[in-house]
C-alpha cells in the first residue's frame, strides 16, 4: 500500500494573491501591452461586457452578474460539472531526488470513481508554504522532463524555482463516466479534473492555498485555459500556444473535434477529424457556440482579474491581441491593469526564451 497523503492534509481557504501594476518586473512589463497598432483593435469578437440581452456592463456589480451569465451559458453547453470533490484522495508512491527537488509518483482522485495514476508531485527543498502549479499535458512524463519533447518540462523547472508542481497526464479522448453516457464535453471534464487537483494541492500543509496556478502547452494549453476560466480558485493562468480563439483557418486550433467540444451523444458516429466543411460539418456544443457567435474571449474574461499569460507560438501570433483586448477591458472595468500578457515566438513548441518569461510570470504572480 502506498502511504495516503490525505491523512496528512489540512483544509485552507483560498484568496487571490496580491498583484499590483507597479510590481511587474521590467523584463516582463513589455508583454502586458499590445503593439500600438493593435491596442484599440477588438476584432469582430462579441464583447463580454454586454449581457446577452445587449445591455452594457457598467460596473463591478454588473460584472458579477455578467460573469454568472457567462458561466451558466458555457456550463449549459458543455455539460454541468459533478460536485467538486471535498477531499480528493492522494497517494504518494516511490520518490527520487531531482537536483534537490523531491519527486513522488502519484495517484490522485480527479473525479468520482476516477483515480489517475499518470501523475507526479514535485516538492522543492524547505518547509514552505510554497506556491504551487498544476501542469497538464497528454502524459505526465513530459512535465517532469522525461518525455520526448524539449522545453515542455514545466513541472520540474518550476519546482527548481521554488514551486510545488503537480504534473498530470490525460488522454483528450476521455468521455466521463463512459462514452455511451458522456454528458460533459471532454475539454470541460479535464478542466473539472484540474479543479480537483487544485483542491488536493490546497489541502497539502506545505502549499499556500492562495497561490496555486495552472499551465499547459498545446492540448495542455487548452486544458489549462479552460481550467483557469471555469475554476476561479486558480490564482493565475498560463497557456502555451493552444489557439486562444476559435479559428477554422488553423487546423491545430481544433476545438471542433469530438475530443474537445464537438462530441454529440446523439450521433452514432462522431465527425471525422479535420476542419469543418459541408461534408464534415460542425457538431455538438461547438456547432451551437458558433451559431450563437460565441468565442473563447468569454473564457478569457472569466479569468479576470487574475493574471493571465498567453505564451504564443505558431497558433497564437500577435493578432490574438484583438481577442485579449476584450479581457483587458474587463480588467480595466474592475480597476486593475497588467493582468493580461502575451509573448510570441514563431514555432509551436516552447523555447528557452519563452519558458523563461513563463516562469518569470509565475514568480511574479504567485511569489510574495
Amino acid at each position: 500500500m502506498l502511504p495516503r497523503l490525505s491523512t496528512l492534509l489540512g483544509v485552507c481557504v483560498l484568496a487571490a494573491p496580491a498583484f499590483a501594476a507597479d510590481e511587474v518586473p521590467a523584463k516582463l512589463a513589455p508583454y502586458f501591452k499590445p503593439p500600438a497598432e493593435l491596442a484599440k483593435d477588438f476584432g469582430t469578437y462579441r464583447s463580454p461586457l454586454k449581457f446577452d440581452d445587449g445591455t452594457g456592463v457598467k460596473n463591478a456589480s454588473d460584472w458579477d452578474k455578467r460573469r454568472a451569465e457567462l458561466l451558466k451559458y458555457w456550463h449549459s453547453q458543455m455539460g454541468e460539472w459533478p460536485k467538486l470533490l471535498d477531499k480528493p484522495k492522494v497517494e504518494l508512491g516511490p520518490k527520487e531526488d531531482r537536483d534537490g527537488v523531491t519527486q513522488h509518483k502519484l495517484k490522485i482522485e480527479t473525479a468520482p470513481g476516477r483515480v489517475v495514476e499518470d501523475a507526479y508531485l514535485l516538492v522543492p527543498p524547505g518547509k514552505g508554504p510554497f506556491p504551487a502549479v498544476v501542469v497538464v499535458f497528454y502524459e505526465a512524463n513530459t512535465g517532469i522532463g522525461k518525455g520526448k519533447s524539449e522545453f515542455r518540462d514545466f513541472a520540474v523547472q518550476l519546482a527548481k524555482r521554488g514551486f510545488v508542481a503537480l504534473s498530470l497526464g490525460g488522454d483528450p479522448n476521455t468521455y466521463y463516466p463512459t462514452k455511451a453516457e458522456c454528458k460533459i464535453q471532454p475539454l470541460s471534464f479535464h478542466a473539472y479534473e484540474a479543479a480537483n487537483c487544485h483542491t488536493a494541492l490546497s489541502q497539502m500543509p506545505n502549499v499556500d492555498p492562495k497561490r496555486i496556478g495552472v499551465v499547459g502547452h498545446s492540448y495542455g494549453g487548452k486544458w489549462s485555459m479552460f481550467a483557469g476560466a471555469l475554476h476561479d480558485k486558480f490564482a493565475c493562468v498560463a497557456t502555451s500556444d493552444p489557439g486562444i480563439v476559435f479559428d477554422e483557418k488553423r487546423s491545430n486550433v481544433n476545438y471542433w473535434e469530438p475530443w474537445y467540444l464537438g462530441f454529440d451523444l446523439a450521433l452514432k458516429d462522431q465527425r471525422k477529424s479535420g476542419i469543418p466543411n459541408e461534408k464534415n460539418p460542425r457538431t455538438g456544443p461547438y456547432k451551437k457556440m458558433m451559431e450563437d457567435k460565441r468565442d473563447l474571449t468569454e473564457l478569457h474574461a472569466l479569468i479576470a482579474p487574475r493574471p493571465f499569460l498567453v505564451s504564443g507560438g505558431a497558433e497564437d501570433q500577435p493578432e490574438r491581441w484583438k481577442a485579449l483586448n476584450h479581457s483587458i477591458a474587463v480588467n480595466k472595468l474592475l480597476g486593475v491593469e497588467n493582468r493580461v500578457a502575451m509573448t510570441n515566438r514563431k514555432a509551436h513548441s516552447p523555447d528557452a526564451e519563452s519558458n523563461e518569461l513563463l516562469y518569470l510570470f509565475f514568480e511574479n504572480a504567485l511569489k510574495p
